[in-house]
């Protein structure tokens, strides 16, 4: 029988999107299963702080919508796992009346951003026919919902990208994954609703919401199966949530 999880010492992983929420959870987890961390984000005294409690963690300022930092960042290294975590939803606005800077931020960070840093990080795996790379989508990727539009198309092209990554990586023995969570608690709606806390808890008000380790254990489970095993997709949804706009709240 399988453990739980594999022992991932002597493992070089990347989690981009690390300073906060389901990216932080990701890190801790990995890291207290022994792999040598790069942690990535825009906040670097965030990072910092986090690598403060991970110890041999590496902070990495890094703006993933910058296409020229990341492949300077993190073309030049060789990671065994890849978690491309980074991703933001900005606003709920119809199409009609949306912001195109809002558009612009989510398409940038959610799709260019994350084939920015596929495009950096999957060539080396590749050449060393070994690897894990890890999307974090949504089942705003699977299904729209009212205000959606923007976000949930940025999402299902993460979908896309990763059903285009099983067939373009075919026969390199990278073990390719999307992890898909339904509503987790995070900074998610604050960032959304440009730091309106009451609006932002308004989201999470009683239901029991998926927590960042909820995803991140996920996660570790895909990447700790053996060798000739690859967990494609994992869709996460709370208890109480049966679709992206059927939530049972108390």
């Amino acid at each position: 029988m399988q453990k739980p999880y594999a022992d991932l010492s002597g493992k070089h992983a990347l989690v981009t999107g690390a300073s906060s929420g389901i990216g932080r959870a990701i890190a801790t987890q990995l890291h207290h299963q022994g792999a040598e961390l790069v942690i990535a984000a825009r906040r670097l005294e965030r990072l910092e702080e986090l690598a403060s409690e991970l110890s041999g963690a590496r902070p990495l300022a890094l703006d993933v919508r910058d296409p020229s930092a990341v492949q300077a960042a993190l073309g030049q290294e060789s990671f065994d796992i890849v978690v491309a975590n980074a991703g933001l939803g900005r606003g709920l606005d119809s199409i009609q009346e949306g912001s195109i800077e809002d558009w612009s931020a989510m398409l940038d960070t959610n799709v260019k951003g994350l084939l920015s840093t596929i495009r950096a990080t999957l060539p080396a795996m590749i050449a060393k026919k070994s690897g894990d790379l890890v999307l974090i989508g949504s089942v705003a990727g699977r299904q729209v919902y009212p205000g959606g539009n923007v976000y949930c198309a940025s999402k299902h092209a993460v979908k896309a990208i990763y059903e285009a990554l099983r067939i373009d990586a075919f026969g390199n023995r990278v073990r390719i994954t999307t992890v898909d969570p339904g509503i987790v608690e995070t900074e998610f709606s604050l960032v959304r609703f440009r730091g309106d806390e009451e609006r932002a808890r308004g989201v999470y008000e009683g239901l029991q919401a998926l927590q960042p380790d909820d995803v991140a254990d996920a996660v570790l489970w895909a990447v700790t199966r053996p060798a000739h095993v690859n967990i494609g997709e994992i869709v996460l949804w709370p208890t109480d949530q049966a679709s992206t706009t059927l939530v049972r709240r108390q």
